[in-house]
């Protein structure tokens, strides 16, 4: 429980709903893995993992062995892909507690053949152009399936990642390269085989060789199909703790940013700031007070903000930062960002509250 009103509302019921409508929508696969790394992309975990998977997802893909262990504590039974590296000395964890690895490099598999390995399983990263991990060239993907084989290792699937799914030309000159390479090896016994991630679902068709997709973004609403009509899951709120009134010349916060053109300008002081990760940048983007748009003033504090507000607005009224889709689109292009660090940058100190369980 936290003790003070800023905090972050997750529309649980929401969240289940978009992956139920998304997986009908796009029902020609066999394996939706939900990707839920990062908190769930800032939504917390144990409630939102839940949501994901009653919504229809068989297998979960997180970027780290801490984020596979923690969902672990409250679901044994789930399959959990680690989509990044994973040090040998912690194999045995992975081992135990059934979670997938990934193989990204023949260096990593020759310091895997090192080790027990017995019961481990596996996906095979490649690299079709996105240069940040994952196996480029056939004569290192051949030598690493035979270490493989020889210890082995069940290699359930194999996957590559597109670096910009809008761009078509780039979508199928990876796809090409992918497809190259699986020709060139026996896929008969790699049960999943999966490239396409939120943006190229909704941008291409399946490909035939293809069997499981990685939802990410589109989970909690960001899409261009607005077919869907996916459900805001994500909004964080804060208060006004005090109201200001300042006269002409006057100075607000930390440098004197903002001086005030008029006498009776009221200021909104509210209760959050870069420490929760409303960074600085974000002055002069609009926020919501009763349904109305106000702008932030000043420079952001640590842990409050100013917003130039009008009589209307009332001491201890709810503050709306992140009010849902449109305005995390808003915010994001206004920080020339994305969705995803909005919602990602919001601190651990920032309660998450769940509704609609």
């Amino acid at each position: 429980m936290g003790f003070r009103n800023t905090y972050a509302e997750i529309n649980v019921k929401n969240l289940c709903n978009n992956v139920h409508s998304i997986i009908n929508f796009y029902n020609d696969y066999k394996y939706y893995i939900g990707v839920v790394k990062a908190d769930n992309y800032g939504h917390g975990e144990k409630e939102t993992v839940g949501a994901v998977i009653k919504g229809g997802c068989n297998y979960l893909a997180v970027a780290t062995l801490d984020e596979a262990m923690t969902i672990r504590e409250y679901n044994k039974t789930i399959p959990i892909l680690c989509l990044g590296s994973i040090s040998c000395e912690f194999i045995d964890i992975c081992i135990k507690n059934n979670i997938t690895i990934t193989i990204h490099s023949l260096e990593y598999m020759r310091e895997l053949e090192c080790i027990d390995c017995t019961d481990l399983k596996a996906h095979i990263k490649i690299n079709t152009g996105m240069n940040r991990i994952g196996i480029k060239k056939y004569e290192e993907l051949s030598e690493t399936i035979k270490i493989i084989r020889k210890k082995n290792i069940e290699i359930e699937g194999i996957y590559t990642h597109i670096y910009d799914a809008s761009n078509k030309e780039y979508y199928e000159k990876q796809l090409e390269i992918f497809k190259n390479m699986l020709q060139k090896i026996d896929t008969s016994h790699i049960k999943i085989i999966h490239i396409s991630a939120s943006e190229a679902i909704v941008n291409y068709k399946k490909p035939d060789f293809i069997n499981g997709c990685r939802l990410g973004i589109i989970m909690y609403g960001f899409t261009t199909n607005k077919e869907l009509n996916l459900e805001d899951t994500f909004k964080v709120y804060s208060e006004v703790i005090q109201i200001n009134t300042l006269n002409i010349g006057e100075t607000l916060g930390y440098n004197a940013l903002y001086k005030a053109k008029r006498n009776g300008q009221k200021i909104a002081v509210v209760s959050i700031g870069y420490a929760d990760g409303i960074i600085r940048k974000n002055t002069g983007r609009t926020v919501y007070i009763n349904n109305k748009e106000y702008k932030i003033v000043g420079n952001i504090c640590m842990d409050m903000l100013f917003v130039e507000v009008d009589d209307s607005v009332k001491l201890h009224d709810k503050v709306a930062i992140l009010n849902g889709i449109k305005h995390i689109e808003y915010v994001s292009g206004y920080l020339d960002t994305i969705p995803y660090e909005v919602m990602c940058s919001i601190g651990k100190r920032v309660e998450r509250r769940y509704t609609n369980l």
